[in-house]
Protein backbone atom coordinates (compact mmCIF):
# COMPACT_ATOMS: atom_id res chain seq x y z
CA UNK A 1 0.00 0.00 0.00
CA UNK A 2 1.31 3.46 -1.12
CA UNK A 3 2.15 5.81 1.83
CA UNK A 4 -0.66 8.64 1.31
CA UNK A 5 -3.25 5.66 1.57
CA UNK A 6 -1.41 4.47 5.13
CA UNK A 7 -1.83 7.75 6.14
CA UNK A 8 -5.63 7.51 5.20
CA UNK A 9 -5.62 4.77 6.99
CA UNK A 10 -4.13 6.33 10.04
CA UNK A 11 -6.92 9.27 9.60
CA UNK A 12 -9.85 6.05 9.18
CA UNK A 13 -8.90 5.01 12.33
CA UNK A 14 -8.54 8.05 14.37
CA UNK A 15 -11.86 9.02 13.15
CA UNK A 16 -13.23 5.61 14.34
CA UNK A 17 -11.55 5.88 17.94
CA UNK A 18 -12.85 9.86 18.05
CA UNK A 19 -16.25 8.16 17.05
CA UNK A 20 -16.16 5.07 19.89
CA UNK A 21 -15.34 7.82 22.40
CA UNK A 22 -18.16 9.78 21.43
CA UNK A 23 -20.23 7.26 21.94
CA UNK A 24 -19.30 5.73 25.21
CA UNK A 25 -22.13 6.30 27.84
CA UNK A 26 -19.15 8.95 29.80
CA UNK A 27 -20.48 11.80 32.54
CA UNK A 28 -21.82 14.48 31.69
CA UNK A 29 -18.52 16.51 33.06
CA UNK A 30 -16.13 13.97 31.24
CA UNK A 31 -18.13 14.23 28.09
CA UNK A 32 -18.03 17.98 27.97
CA UNK A 33 -14.41 17.84 29.12
CA UNK A 34 -13.63 15.52 26.03
CA UNK A 35 -15.33 17.56 23.76
CA UNK A 36 -13.64 20.73 25.06
CA UNK A 37 -10.25 18.85 24.33
CA UNK A 38 -11.09 17.45 21.34
CA UNK A 39 -12.94 21.36 19.86
CA UNK A 40 -9.61 23.05 21.14
CA UNK A 41 -7.65 22.18 17.99
CA UNK A 42 -10.34 23.13 15.66
CA UNK A 43 -10.18 26.15 16.56
CA UNK A 44 -6.73 27.56 15.26
CA UNK A 45 -8.04 28.78 11.52
CA UNK A 46 -4.57 27.21 10.00
CA UNK A 47 -5.49 23.69 11.69
CA UNK A 48 -9.63 24.15 9.94
CA UNK A 49 -7.21 24.66 6.69
CA UNK A 50 -4.89 21.56 7.20
CA UNK A 51 -7.87 19.09 7.84
CA UNK A 52 -9.85 20.87 4.77
CA UNK A 53 -6.79 19.86 2.64
CA UNK A 54 -6.40 16.71 3.86
CA UNK A 55 -9.86 15.76 3.21
CA UNK A 56 -10.01 17.40 -0.23
CA UNK A 57 -6.74 15.45 -0.95
CA UNK A 58 -8.96 12.34 0.51
CA UNK A 59 -12.10 13.14 -1.82
CA UNK A 60 -9.41 13.26 -4.61
CA UNK A 61 -7.93 9.88 -3.68
CA UNK A 62 -11.42 8.23 -4.02
CA UNK A 63 -12.38 9.96 -7.32
CA UNK A 64 -9.44 8.45 -8.70
CA UNK A 65 -9.48 4.76 -7.16
CA UNK A 66 -12.83 5.04 -8.48
CA UNK A 67 -11.73 5.53 -12.15
CA UNK A 68 -9.58 2.83 -11.36
CA UNK A 69 -12.14 0.28 -10.10
CA UNK A 70 -13.74 1.10 -13.48
CA UNK A 71 -10.44 1.08 -15.46
CA UNK A 72 -9.59 -2.99 -14.56
CA UNK A 73 -13.08 -4.10 -14.65
CA UNK A 74 -13.46 -3.17 -17.93
CA UNK A 75 -9.89 -4.27 -18.91
CA UNK A 76 -10.85 -7.54 -16.86
CA UNK A 77 -14.34 -7.50 -18.72
CA UNK A 78 -12.24 -7.27 -22.28
CA UNK A 79 -9.63 -9.90 -21.52
CA UNK A 80 -12.38 -12.51 -20.22
CA UNK A 81 -12.39 -15.42 -22.49
CA UNK A 82 -14.97 -15.41 -25.78
CA UNK A 83 -17.84 -18.30 -26.84
CA UNK A 84 -15.57 -20.75 -27.38
CA UNK A 85 -13.88 -20.95 -23.84
CA UNK A 86 -10.30 -21.02 -25.65
CA UNK A 87 -8.09 -20.19 -22.22
CA UNK A 88 -4.55 -19.76 -22.56
CA UNK A 89 -1.96 -19.73 -20.21
CA UNK A 90 -0.78 -16.39 -20.51
CA UNK A 91 -4.37 -15.06 -20.40
CA UNK A 92 -4.67 -16.45 -17.41
CA UNK A 93 -1.62 -14.86 -15.69
CA UNK A 94 -2.54 -11.70 -17.04
CA UNK A 95 -6.35 -12.30 -15.28
CA UNK A 96 -5.19 -13.24 -12.23
CA UNK A 97 -3.00 -10.06 -12.47
CA UNK A 98 -6.03 -7.76 -13.49
CA UNK A 99 -8.59 -9.38 -10.39
CA UNK A 100 -5.42 -8.47 -8.02
CA UNK A 101 -5.29 -4.80 -9.72
CA UNK A 102 -9.20 -4.87 -9.22
CA UNK A 103 -8.85 -5.98 -5.79
CA UNK A 104 -6.40 -3.15 -4.90
CA UNK A 105 -8.32 -0.43 -6.19
CA UNK A 106 -11.83 -1.59 -4.83
CA UNK A 107 -9.75 -2.02 -1.42
CA UNK A 108 -8.33 2.12 -2.07
CA UNK A 109 -11.77 3.04 -2.84
CA UNK A 110 -13.69 1.33 0.55
CA UNK A 111 -11.00 2.89 2.09
CA UNK A 112 -10.96 6.58 0.88
CA UNK A 113 -15.22 6.07 0.77
CA UNK A 114 -15.47 5.29 4.45
CA UNK A 115 -12.87 7.56 5.86
CA UNK A 116 -14.97 10.88 4.10
CA UNK A 117 -18.29 8.89 5.28
CA UNK A 118 -17.12 8.90 8.71
CA UNK A 119 -16.08 12.09 8.92
CA UNK A 120 -19.65 13.69 8.09
CA UNK A 121 -21.12 11.37 10.43
CA UNK A 122 -18.31 12.46 13.06
CA UNK A 123 -19.02 16.19 12.58
CA UNK A 124 -22.95 15.44 12.93
CA UNK A 125 -22.71 13.18 16.02
CA UNK A 126 -20.21 15.64 17.46
CA UNK A 127 -22.76 18.68 16.97
CA UNK A 128 -25.21 16.02 18.30
CA UNK A 129 -23.32 15.53 21.49
CA UNK A 130 -22.45 18.90 22.00
CA UNK A 131 -26.44 20.01 21.58
CA UNK A 132 -27.64 17.81 23.86
CA UNK A 133 -24.86 18.23 27.04
CA UNK A 134 -26.09 22.14 26.57
CA UNK A 135 -29.91 21.07 26.78
CA UNK A 136 -29.51 19.25 29.47
CA UNK A 137 -27.70 21.95 31.35
CA UNK A 138 -30.44 23.93 30.52
CA UNK A 139 -32.56 21.61 31.78
CA UNK A 140 -30.84 20.89 35.11
CA UNK A 141 -30.81 24.61 35.89
CA UNK A 142 -34.56 25.10 34.77
CA UNK A 143 -35.11 22.27 37.52
CA UNK A 144 -32.83 23.97 40.35
CA UNK A 145 -34.68 27.47 39.42
CA UNK A 146 -38.04 25.80 39.49
CA UNK A 147 -37.54 24.40 43.04
CA UNK A 148 -35.69 27.35 44.72
CA UNK A 149 -38.72 29.56 42.63
CA UNK A 150 -41.44 26.66 44.63
CA UNK A 151 -39.63 26.55 48.06
CA UNK A 152 -39.88 30.50 47.68
CA UNK A 153 -43.47 29.87 46.75
CA UNK A 154 -44.60 27.68 49.84
CA UNK A 155 -42.77 30.21 52.42
CA UNK A 156 -44.35 33.31 50.66
CA UNK A 157 -47.65 30.95 50.89
CA UNK A 158 -47.04 29.46 54.78
CA UNK A 159 -46.01 33.49 55.63
CA UNK A 160 -49.97 34.53 53.59
CA UNK A 161 -51.40 31.90 55.56
CA UNK A 162 -50.60 33.40 58.61
CA UNK A 163 -51.87 36.88 58.17
CA UNK A 164 -55.32 35.47 56.90
CA UNK A 165 -55.40 33.49 60.05
CA UNK A 166 -54.72 36.85 61.81
CA UNK A 167 -57.45 38.42 59.65
CA UNK A 168 -59.91 35.75 59.99
CA UNK A 169 -59.40 35.96 64.23
CA UNK A 170 -59.96 39.81 63.49
CA UNK A 171 -62.69 39.43 61.30
CA UNK A 172 -64.56 37.20 64.55
CA UNK A 173 -63.36 39.67 67.41
CA UNK A 174 -65.05 42.38 65.07
CA UNK A 175 -68.61 40.11 64.30
CA UNK A 176 -68.45 39.23 68.29
CA UNK A 177 -67.96 43.16 69.10
CA UNK A 178 -71.07 43.84 66.78
CA UNK A 179 -73.21 41.11 67.88
CA UNK A 180 -72.73 42.93 71.33
CA UNK A 181 -73.27 46.34 70.41
CA UNK A 182 -76.18 45.03 68.34
CA UNK A 183 -77.88 43.70 71.46
CA UNK A 184 -76.60 46.67 73.55
CA UNK A 185 -78.31 49.15 71.00
CA UNK A 186 -81.55 47.54 71.17
CA UNK A 187 -81.50 46.90 74.86
CA UNK A 188 -80.77 50.59 75.09
CA UNK A 189 -83.69 51.75 72.40
CA UNK A 190 -86.12 49.30 74.14
CA UNK A 191 -85.50 51.08 77.14
CA UNK A 192 -85.73 54.54 75.99
CA UNK A 193 -89.05 53.78 73.97
CA UNK A 194 -90.55 52.06 77.23
CA UNK A 195 -89.47 55.29 79.03
CA UNK A 196 -90.76 57.71 76.21
CA UNK A 197 -94.24 55.43 76.77
CA UNK A 198 -94.72 55.82 80.00
CA UNK A 199 -94.26 59.43 80.80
Amino acid sequence: MALYYNLVFLLLATEMAFFAVLSLPFPRALRRRVLTVASAPFKNEQFQIAIKCILAFVLVLFIDSVNRVYTVTSELHSTSPGPAGNIGAGILNDRSEIQARRFYAQRNMYLCGFTLFLTLILTRTYSLVAELIATKDKLDAYKANDASKSSTDSADVAKLKKELAAKEEDLEILKSQAKTLRKDYNNVSASATGTSRKN
